[in-house]
């Protein structure tokens, strides 16, 4: 053996035995897939809370005794791509299972895949009501609460005004039509006098708010629905602010209350309305939810958004369903998602119903004000989803047979 064999040997003999080598070769790895460059405000607090929860489990000795690590993938927000991306880290990457999206339309397609190649898939943050009802399959779960849910705690708020006139605003694709349409089914369940006097579906992104504020101010409604997210949102806000399309009318803001969409907004956040969000800043000291926010606070430097405490979850939900299982294999881990309790999360424990994988996490519900010149939600509280859930046989006949 040359000189140069021997010294090349020992260098990788070497190599194995650090603990940097081990945890590549000795990881249970999770494939992520989200749209990190597309969507980075959204996504890296989603990552943040994934690597604090990471952090936790691994310093408390790891899933099965290994460490849990989660292979980060950017699929740009498109479809054909992450369902690419999925392929390669089941096949290439050694993945157990995979998890992400935030766009429900890629969550959709994810969900397909994983039917088709029997490989789970958490879909952690899409909210399309269809991912885990009329398309769902024993391979996806479903962390966040879905369209449907968070809908109706707002038409709940709705129906007890005298607004009888409603407008609604969404964006064109899964998650703003399945929206509308469970905003619209839960309010004339509850007041079955209102009507819908306008429908505007702007794209994804590219919403032309004068000419949307100018046709929703034609229709005169008593209230809007409003479900823009994002950049979108902030056009919608600004515009319909100073055309005064607001002025005297209730509205009901579906994610508005999230610190992704309000904080952007500082000083001109919409007051008054009422909205589903993520209102970390008035937890109080000792609650589940306070404990999480401060150890995010003091990891990353920076302040929680709902993407942060999704991740977080989205994480401690796997390592929980692989310590239940007591295996890697796919089929373990479904039976071990079914049926699932998390303890210790920021809601306290959270549950994963067998009849459809949708997972217990509810929503924050409140009214929208400027305190400080920042955007927040006041009078707020957090909702068990239960009550607004339809009903089992219901949810049995929506989805597909197995």
């Amino acid at each position: 053996m040359t000189l140069l064999r021997r010294t090349l040997l020992a260098s990788a003999a070497a190599l194995a035995l650090t603990p940097a080598a081990a945890f590549a070769q000795d990881s249970i790895k999770v494939g992520e897939i989200n749209h990190y460059k597309r969507m980075a405000a959204f996504a890296e607090p989603y990552k943040k809370g994934i690597e604090l929860a990471l952090k936790e489990i691994n310093e408390d000795g790891g899933v099965l005794g290994k460490p849990l690590e989660f292979i980060f993938r950017d699929d740009q927000g498109d479809p054909a791509e992450a369902i690419k991306i999925a392929e390669e880290l089941m096949t290439r990457d050694g993945t157990v299972m995979f998890t992400g999206s935030i766009l429900s339309h890629v969550g959709l397609a994810l969900s397909s895949f994983a039917a088709e190649k029997k490989y789970l898939y958490l879909a952690s943050e899409p909210l399309a009501d269809t991912l885990v009802w009329k398309s769902g399959n024993p391979y996806t779960f479903r962390l966040r609460a879905s369209t449907w849910i968070q809908a109706a705690m707002l038409a709940e708020q709705a129906a007890t005004t005298d607004a009888v006139k409603y407008a609604t605003i969404a964006p064109n694709y899964a998650y703003g039509t399945e929206a509308v349409e469970a905003f619209k089914a839960n309010l004339k369940m509850l007041k079955p006098e209102v009507e819908f006097v306008a429908e505007q579906w702007p794209a994804l992104f590219n919403i032309d708010a004068g000419a949307e504020v100018q046709a929703l101010e034609r229709a005169k409604p008593d209230a809007i629905f409003n479900v823009t997210f994002g950049t979108d949102l902030a056009k919608f806000v600004r515009e319909g602010g100073d055309r005064g399309l607001f002025d005297g009318r209730d509205v009901y803001g579906l994610l508005t209350g999230e610190p992704e969409y309000l904080e952007p907004l500082g000083d001109e956040a919409p007051e008054g309305w009422f909205v589903t969000g993520f209102p970390w800043y008035g937890f109080e000291d000792g609650i589940p939810g306070k404990i999480f926010v401060d150890a995010y606070v003091e990891e990353t430097g920076e302040t929680p958004k709902i993407g942060s405490v999704v991740g977080y979850m989205t994480a401690q939900s796997i390592a929980a369903a692989i310590e239940k299982a007591g295996a890697t294999d796919t089929e373990s881990l479904r039976m071990a998602f079914e049926g699932l309790d998390v303890e210790n999360t920021p809601i306290g424990t959270l549950h994963y119903r067998e009849i459809d994988n949708q997972s217990s996490l509810g929503a924050w519900v409140g009214t929208t004000a400027v305190e400080d010149g920042k955007g927040v939600m006041v009078n707020w509280e957090y909702k068990d989803p239960a009550a607004y859930t339809p009903s089992d046989e219901d949810v049995s006949a929506m989805r597909p047979a197995e």
